[in-house]
């Protein structure tokens, strides 16, 4: 278990955290959701593909896996937490009548900003969830012209102009690149991910977007799962233990990133597009890990193998397998909270939450929520 004074100074993190977002109120009636495993809430699993996704996942909140790969809530929950919003369904869970009055989640796990191939873990890259989100509002727009529309279970027509649009992905790009790919390669290959990546923004804006809220990659480097498969030589790491290699070529994916929101701006001189900078959020809390009260910065706390990564690329968090001739359970540790690292792959939810905290708090915004919110922004104090 974590010493008081961590537990204390995690509530305080808590505390300040809903402190900051009971003193906001966004102004858009619903917000949908592009992106991979970084802010997926379902998808992926009602879609029935792969493995399931078994218990500890979900235990922190949920109490049950609740198809987030996540031992609770994920940036993307607590943030429309902040907002005073539900948490949003996924596109494709059916089950329990799930409502998309406030919007809709076409993030999926494992999906890519460009198109899919044999070896992708999900067929839902970013195309297919534009085009999913076409089909919904197209159906939409349709029931509601006959008057056939629970308008309790559906967004409005005037929702799809005036929503939010929200966008995490390219991370599995970049992390697939280098499977096949060095580093100068995986570079040199970012310009064609990123044209994709404005070719569906585009279909968007045309279909009456106008608020984009678009999140850079994380440092890839600091996954358990990396580490294992590409850090194995000291000199590969940088101070923190990080696969040098692969958060160079997440920095270099996040300039051009940031510079094709600039373009867009004046491609799109009536829409408001934020860049918001993940990368120096995550990496600041990895490199300053014990300041926010975590003890470990990248070992997963549902994994095997042991320290100092606790990760085993054959059996992930939950499952049961056969191990050199052994049954073997994969469990997670008994205080998540000690943990940035969930799976070797995925945040805790205790890391979700600091990250969720510092995009609120505006600094890592272009522009900044002070100079230039992308929407109303009103300080209740």
């Amino acid at each position: 278990m974590a010493a008081l004074g961590d537990l204390f100074f995690i509530i305080c993190v808590v505390s300040l955290f809903y402190s900051v977002t009971l003193a906001v109120d966004f102004n858009f009636p619903a917000v949908f959701n592009f992106g991979d495993s970084n802010s997926d809430t379902g998808d992926l699993v009602a879609a029935g593909i792969g493995e399931p996704l078994l218990l500890p996942n979900g235990r922190s909140y949920f109490s049950r896996p609740e198809g987030r790969f996540c031992d609770g809530r994920l940036v993307i929950d607590f943030l429309m937490d902040a907002i005073d919003f539900p948490f949003l369904n996924a596109y494709l869970n059916s089950i329990g009548m799930p409502s998309f009055q406030n919007g809709c989640n076409f993030a999926a796990a494992g999906s890519t900003i460009l198109p899919p191939t044999k070896y992708s873990v999900s067929p839902f890259s970013f195309g297919v969830q534009v085009a999913q989100f076409l089909r919904l509002k197209n159906e939409v727009l349709q029931l509601l012209s006959e008057g056939k529309l629970n308008v309790k279970y559906m967004p409005q027509a005037d929702y799809f102009s005036q929503g939010l649009y929200m966008f995490d992905i390219g991370q599995n790009d970049l992390a697939s690149a280098f499977y096949s790919k060095n580093e100068d390669q995986v570079i040199a290959f970012i310009p064609t991910i990123l044209s994709e990546f404005e070719r569906g923004l585009k279909k968007l804006y045309e279909q009456g977007a106008r608020r984009f809220w678009i999140h850079n990659t994380g440092p890839l480097g600091c996954l358990a799962q990396n580490i294992a498969i590409f850090g194995k030589d000291p000199s590969k790491q940088d101070e923190h233990g990080c696969v040098s290699a692969h958060n160079r070529a997440a920095k270099q994916f996040n300039i051009q990133l940031h510079a094709l929101c600039k373009k867009l701006r004046h491609l799109f001189p009536d829409a408001n597009i934020t860049y918001v900078d993940v990368f120096t959020i995550k990496f600041n809390l990895i490199a300053n890990f014990s300041r926010y009260g975590f003890e470990h910065p990248v070992m997963a706390c549902c994994g095997h193998g042991g320290p100092p990564l606790n990760f085993h690329s054959e059996i992930s968090c939950g499952q049961t397998k056969i191990l050199k001739g052994h049954e073997t359970t994969v469990k997670a540790c008994d205080d998540a909270t000690e943990h940035l690292n969930w799976d070797g792959i995925h945040y805790t939810e205790a890391a979700n939450l600091h990250v969720a905290s510092q995009i609120l708090s505006g600094r890592y915004s272009d522009p900044s929520f002070i100079d230039d919110m992308p929407f109303a922004l009103k300080l209740k104090f």
